[in-house]
């Protein structure tokens, strides 16, 4: 029987990856596949298995203690040092300091804000025939929250945008490598600025922040604003676009959707695991040699899981394929599981529940501008969002 791992991450691949899982999942639950680089990784293409990875303490994130005379601080940019990609205790700790800012409370607190800037990117919008939803809408959403969150000008949000499209595409090193620059450059201004005239913000926060006496250094602040800005802006975008067309491509669902507001939060779980924004998990390494899933892991073997994959796995799942917002106590793993769940995933609910829902309700003729064909998806090794999306507003 062909199988299709050598195809991953192919242009053809990024466009309907689903149907290369079907092929892949039942029989090659967890092998080796070839990544862009080709560099060869273990890959997670099951629910249990990838499960299974994100719940092992003996895949880690900190590829420091896996090549210690190789990688160092000095050769790994800051994103490195946040929480995403350390391991305890490390991370309980910078997980500590953060996680204060993403409590319910405070999340909660949010909601207002949140639907007048939903309401302020819909005002843009009407009088308009034909738009690109994520440019006006699924973008600009997000990314006012996270740095308004934050506490980064309104003048430099830009910018922000297009950091964090380069630093999720990794797909060409010399705009990477100067982006990065550029976005360390600017954070580290930030943060004087900060930490001379403190502000109601979440930077604020993190400079005057402790636990048990420790505080956070530049380069741990650099990380965590880095991760916050990537992990919060690029994968809500993609909740909110991908959401969207999953719905226009269902008409009963989203008809379904219309007549009950109420399914929103439901539908939103749902969403999530039928097309999700995060495809990939972010990398890991095997501290030790051992055998996992049948197959024979060496140290310092590179690891990560296909979310997108374990989502519709068909073990778990009754009707994988089938987009229904009914569906209920839904297990999906798009947030990840086990100690690196995402710290943002209630804001990232929040936002994706209000930009729908005043969507339909502001513009409840809305569909696709061209045929679901012709949408072109981006080639990211984490995120699974399109490029583009015209529709249609009357």
């Amino acid at each position: 029987m062909p199988q299709k791992t050598d195809e991953i991450f192919s242009h053809q691949f990024h466009q309907n990856p689903y149907d290369y899982y079907k092929e892949i999942r039942p029989h090659q639950p967890f092998t080796k596949v070839k990544l862009f680089s080709g560099m060869e990784s273990w890959m997670a293409f099951s629910y249990e298995a990838s499960e299974a990875v994100l719940k092992d303490p003996r895949f880690i994130k900190d590829m420091r203690k896996v090549y210690p005379d190789e990688i160092t601080d000095e050769n790994m940019p800051p994103i490195a040092s946040s929480m995403l990609f350390v391991d305890p205790p490390d991370h309980r700790r910078l997980r500590n300091l953060v996680q204060y800012g993403f409590t319910p409370k405070k999340i909660n607190a949010l909601k207002g804000r949140v639907e007048e800037i939903a309401l302020e990117q819909a005002e843009l919008m009407k009088g308009k025939e034909t738009v690109d939803f994520i440019e006006v809408y699924a973008f600009p959403i997000p990314i006012r929250v996270i740095c308004e969150l934050i506490g980064v000008p309104e003048a430099d949000q830009m910018d922000f945008q297009r950091w964090s499209h380069v630093l999720v595409d990794v797909m060409d090193p010399e705009d990477h490598d100067e982006a990065m620059g550029e976005f360390i450059v600017y954070l580290e201004n930030l943060i004087e600025q900060k930490k001379l005239t403190p502000q109601a913000d979440l930077l604020s926060d993190l400079i005057r922040a402790e636990e048990d006496g420790d505080k956070l250094s530049k380069r741990e602040l650099i990380g965590v604003i880095m991760l916050l800005i990537v992990a919060g802006h690029e994968t809500t975008v993609n909740l909110i676009a991908n959401g969207l067309l999953a719905l226009l491509s269902h008409p009963d669902q989203l008809q379904l959707l219309k007549e009950n507001p109420d399914l929103m939060p439901q539908a939103i779980e749902e969403l999530l695991r039928y097309n999700g924004p995060v495809e990939f998990s972010t990398d890991r390494w095997a501290s030790e040699s051992f055998t996992f899933m049948g197959q024979e892991i060496a140290q310092g073997d590179h690891v990560i899981v296909s979310l997108a994959s374990a989502d519709h796995d068909p073990q778990v799942f009754s009707n994988p394929e089938q987009l229904d917002i009914t569906r209920e106590k839904s297990p999906h793993i798009a947030f990840g599981k086990g100690i690196h769940y995402c710290l943002g995933a209630p804001l990232a609910r929040l936002e994706g529940d209000i930009a729908l829902r005043i969507l339909l309700q502001i513009f409840p003729k809305v569909s696709l501008a061209v045929p679901e064909s012709e949408l072109e998806w981006r080639q990211s090794i984490i995120i699974r969002g399109l490029k583009t999306m015209f529709i249609n507003l009357k």
